[in-house]
């Protein structure tokens, strides 16, 4: 669709700022004075992995997916945003003769408030939310920062021990990528694993939730689903490159990939898992040629229903990469930050990519969806020695009334990560903020 102006403002010079509300948990989100550029894609690559594909931000304009918050600087807010999560504009504000000129794709509503952009964002998402309470969620440990994709099981097994020694309350072990032998080949072992049933029957020995992680709307071109079901794949989308292969996208309108996709979480509900983190969800919501004739965003939800039905109504789904708006009333943990890194800078300079630095910039301009849409994920603890600027990080970690998760190799803790893990290492927040 294209732009039209939709209204405009005034502000006053040197004290006026633009909230952009980033369209998935890895976009960078946050507020910016009018002579700020604000954090865009290093490379079309980035574009389609961490920001809205199909609108690129022209120079000199402001932009948020969902929802563009404008402080003229007298005190008041003026906020667009979108209906509600079946349909999600992109809003635009340039500086036209002294005004800010506001634009959209789709239809929005526009709000005023007072009090500040913090009142007015936790006022905004009041009214959105669907209602519901969010009990508080447990602490988890996760094998995603210290093993990478070559985790095995038997550091799933060394970490469970070192947890009970050390006394970590980690309720949940979630196993992370490298388990399975390829992108949507969710249940076939990588062979060098060992064996996820085995690794799940000793986290549940030890009284703990076991907890596993998959991509369920990307297809690797590498994968055996992608080689003998070319028809489960949504035509002419392309998810990005990762794993060193290009990406496709199952077409959960499908009936077969549907099938298929309840099936792969009723399997892993069968084992005894329950935690199920949900990675590059974005991919659900990619255009492109569908079984069915369903608009991205409505084919994204109804993937998420799918899952849903495989995994147990009783099951936690756990959003990441995934597009905020359309996710309302469909997750109950979501990611609302870049991935966290041991560096505090990113090696891009585009803060969508993983750092401390980006992690914490939009995990905290994203506070205020804690309790509201879902419990809030700002990343794993991760606090080793060689971890840069590990205290600040912690220090984030411990304002944020989210998800408390680690995701060190417990045994390359010193004493200091020990404590602070064990000391941050505790139930979420259960009123938003």
């Amino acid at each position: 669709m294209s732009f039209a102006d939709i209204g405009e403002t005034a502000y006053v010079p040197g004290r006026a700022r633009v909230f952009e509300h980033g369209w998935q948990s890895w976009s960078p989100t946050g507020a910016y004075r009018l002579d700020e550029t604000p954090p865009r894609p290093a490379d079309e690559t980035i574009q389609i992995l961490c920001y809205r594909p199909g609108t690129p931000v022209p120079d000199g304009v402001f932009q948020g997916e969902g929802l563009l918050a404008v402080e003229p600087g007298d005190g008041s807010v003026e906020l667009w945003s979108a209906p509600g999560p079946h349909e999600v504009p992109s809003i635009r504000a340039r500086e036209e003769g002294g005004r800010l000129v506001i634009s959209a794709d789709g239809p929005v509503r526009h709000h005023r408030a007072e009090g500040g952009l913090g009142a007015a964002l936790r006022s905004w998402a009041d009214g959105l939310a669907e209602r519901r309470t969010f009990p508080a969620v447990p602490p988890m440990w996760c094998t995603w920062y210290g093993y990478w994709d070559k985790v095995t099981e038997a550091d799933v097994v060394e970490n469970l021990e070192l947890a009970t020694r050390h006394a970590l309350p980690a309720d949940m072990f979630l196993v992370d990528d490298g388990y399975e032998a390829g992108i949507g080949d969710w249940l076939d072992p990588r062979p060098g694993f060992g064996s996820l049933p085995r690794a799940v029957d000793a986290i549940l020995a030890t009284g703990r939730r076991a907890g596993v992680w998959t991509a369920p709307f990307l297809v690797g071109h590498d994968s055996r689903l992608y080689h003998e079901h070319p028809e489960w794949l949504v035509g002419g989308a392309y998810a990005g490159r990762m794993w060193n292969q290009d990406l496709a996208v199952l077409d959960v309108t499908h009936p077969g990939a549907a099938e298929h996709l309840t099936g792969v979480f009723r399997a892993f509900a069968a084992l005894g898992i329950t935690h199920f983190k949900l990675d590059y969800l974005y991919a659900g919501a990619l255009p492109g040629r569908r079984h069915d004739d369903l608009d991205p965003i409505a084919a994204y939800r109804r993937g998420l229903e799918l899952v849903r039905r495989g995994a147990g109504e009783g099951a936690t789904l756990h959003g990441c990469g995934a597009p905020m708006l359309p996710s309302i009333g469909l997750v109950d943990i979501m990611r609302v930050s870049p991935d966290i890194a041991p560096t505090l800078h990113p090696r891009s300079g585009d803060i969508s990519q993983p750092s401390q630095l980006g992690a914490r910039l939009t995990g905290a301009a994203r506070e205020f969806l804690h309790a509201r849409w879902w419990v809030n994920d700002p990343d794993c603890l991760i606090v080793r020695p060689e971890v840069e600027a590990r205290a600040e990080w912690a220090a984030h970690i411990e304002a944020g009334g989210g998800l408390r998760g680690s995701s060190d190799p417990i045994a390359a803790l010193d004493a200091w990560g020990l404590e602070t893990t064990r000391r941050l290492l505790v139930p979420t927040a259960t009123e938003p903020s």
